[in-house]
C-alpha cells in the first residue's frame, strides 16, 4: 500500500495572476452557484409539481449528498488521470444533468436529477483546490485559497438575485437554463485557457482498492484528519446561519424579504473581506498562527452574540453586527486548515482534498439540522453555531501538540 504521508516535494513555483485565480475561483463556486441561484424557487417548485416545502428542500439537501459522494470518487480519480479530463468530464455532464432538471416531471425525478447534478459538479470544486496544491505550497498556497474564497464568497451576493429575477421572469425552470449555460462557459474556459498541473510523472495508478486504501489512510492519520475536520464545522456555522436566519431574522425579529436578502448580501461581504485579509496576513504570519487566533477569536465572538440574543441588547441590529463578525472569522479558518492538511500530500492532493470536501458537505450536513431541532430560534442558531466552533478549538488545541513535534507547522 502506498504510504500516503510521503512527500511529494515542493511543486514548481508559479505566480498566479489574476485570470488564473478567477477561473479557478469560479470554478470553486459552481457547486455554490447551482445552489444559490435556486435557492429562491424552492415554493415555485413546491406549488409547480405539487409537493410539500419538505419535499422541495429535499432537491437541496440532495445536492449536497451527491456533491459529498462525488468528491470521494473525482478525487481519485484526478490523482490518477490528470485534472483536467475529469473537470471537463465533470462539468459537461453538470450541463446535461441541468437540461434535465428544467424538464422533469416530479419532485422524485428532480430530487434524483440534483443528487446526479451534486455529483457531478463536485469535479470543478475538488480539481480547483487540487490544482493549487499541484502548484503551490505554504503561504502561497495559503495565499492563493484565501482569494479563492474571495472569489467564491461574491457567489452568495448575486446568485440568488439573479435566480428570482430569472425565476420571476420565465419560471424555476429557466434557472437550470442558466446553470447550463454556466457550465457550458467553464468547459470551455478549461479546454482553453487551463493547462494540465499533474503530469504522467506525479500521477498515481492505483484503481478503486488502491483509492480506499489512500482514504483508509488518510483517515487513521490523526494529524490529517484533526485539521481536515476543522472546515467541516465551519461550514457547520456557514449552515447553521443559512439554515436559521431567514426564519430568525423575519419571523422573529420582523424583517421583511427585501431587508433579509440585503442582510445576506452584507455578510458575504464580511466572509469576502475577511478571506481578502487573509491573503495578506499570510505573507507575513504562519497559516497556524492565523488559524488558531481565527477560531478562538470566533469563539468569543459567538459567545457574544449569544449574550446580545438572550438579553436583547442592542435588538436586532446587535445580532446583525455579531453574526458579521462571527461569520466574517470564517474567511481565516477554512483555507489556512486546508493548506496545512495537504501540505505533506501533493502526491494525492486531489484524494486529500476530496477527503476534506467530503467531511465538509457531510459535518454541515449532520450539524445544521439542529438548529430547526432545537425550535429553529435565535438562541439555537446561536447556540449550534458556538458548539460548532468550540468543537474546533478543542480539536485544534489537542492536535497543536503533535503538529509541532511532528513538523507540520512549518508547512
Amino acid at each position: 500500500m502506498t504510504d500516503p504521508a510521503q512527500p511529494a516535494g515542493p511543486p514548481p513555483r508559479y505566480t498566479p495572476n489574476v485570470k488564473y485565480v478567477l477561473m479557478l475561483g469560479a470554478l470553486a463556486a459552481l457547486p455554490a452557484v447551482t445552489t444559490d441561484m435556486y435557492l429562491p424557487s424552492l415554493p415555485d417548485v413546491a406549488a409547480d409539481l405539487g409537493t410539500s416545502a419538505a419535499a422541495a428542500q429535499m432537491t437541496m439537501s440532495g445536492m449536497l449528498i451527491g456533491g459529498a459522494v462525488g468528491q470521494l470518487v473525482i478525487g481519485p480519480f484526478s490523482d490518477r488521470f490528470g485534472r483536467r479530463l475529469p473537470l471537463l468530464i465533470g462539468i459537461s455532464l453538470h450541463v446535461i444533468t441541468s437540461l434535465l432538471c428544467s424538464i422533469a416531471p416530479s419532485i422524485e425525478t428532480l430530487i434524483a436529477l440534483r443528487v446526479i447534478q451534486g455529483f457531478f459538479n463536485a469535479a470543478a470544486s475538488v480539481v480547483a483546490i487540487a490544482v493549487i496544491r499541484d502548484r503551490f505550497t505554504g503561504s502561497d498556497a495559503a495565499r492563493l485559497l484565501s482569494r479563492l474564497m474571495l472569489v467564491i464568497g461574491v457567489a452568495p451576493l448575486f446568485a440568488p438575485t439573479i435566480g428570482q429575477a430569472i425565476a420571476g421572469q420565465w419560471q424555476w425552470r429557466a434557472v437550470f437554463y442558466a446553470l447550463a449555460i454556466i457550465g457550458v462557459v467553464l468547459v470551455v474556459i478549461v479546454w482553453r485557457f487551463m493547462p494540465e498541473t499533474l503530469p504522467k510523472d506525479r500521477r498515481r495508478v492505483a484503481g478503486p482498492r488502491g483509492a480506499l486504501a489512500s482514504y483508509l489512510g488518510l483517515l487513521r492519520d490523526r494529524h490529517f484528519l484533526a485539521l481536515a475536520v476543522l472546515p467541516g464545522f465551519g461550514m457547520a456555522v456557514i449552515m447553521s446561519y443559512v439554515v436559521g436566519s431567514t426564519f430568525v431574522l423575519q419571523e422573529e425579529y420582523g424583517m421583511t424579504g427585501g431587508q433579509f436578502s440585503a442582510i445576506f448580501a452584507v455578510n458575504g461581504v464580511a466572509l469576502v473581506l475577511s478571506a481578502q485579509l487573509n491573503a495578506h496576513l499570510v505573507r507575513k504570519v504562519a497559516p497556524i498562527r492565523i488559524l488558531r487566533v481565527a477560531i478562538i477569536a470566533q469563539l468569543v465572538l459567538a459567545i457574544l452574540l449569544l449574550v446580545v440574543v438572550v438579553t436583547g441588547l442592542g435588538g436586532v441590529v446587535g445580532v446583525i453586527i455579531g453574526l458579521w463578525f462571527v461569520l466574517g472569522m470564517q474567511g481565516m479558518i477554512p483555507a489556512n486548515a486546508t493548506v496545512i492538511a495537504l501540505g505533506r500530500y501533493g502526491h494525492m492532493a486531489g484524494t486529500a482534498a476530496a477527503l476534506i470536501g467530503a467531511m465538509q458537505a457531510g459535518i454541515a450536513g449532520v450539524v445544521s439540522p439542529f438548529v430547526g431541532v432545537f425550535g429553529g430560534t435565535a438562541v439555537a442558531m446561536t447556540s449550534v453555531i458556538i458548539a460548532s466552533i468550540a468543537v474546533g478549538v478543542a480539536i485544534l488545541a489537542l492536535a497543536t501538540p503533535a503538529y509541532r513535534r511532528g513538523g507540520w507547522l512549518a508547512q
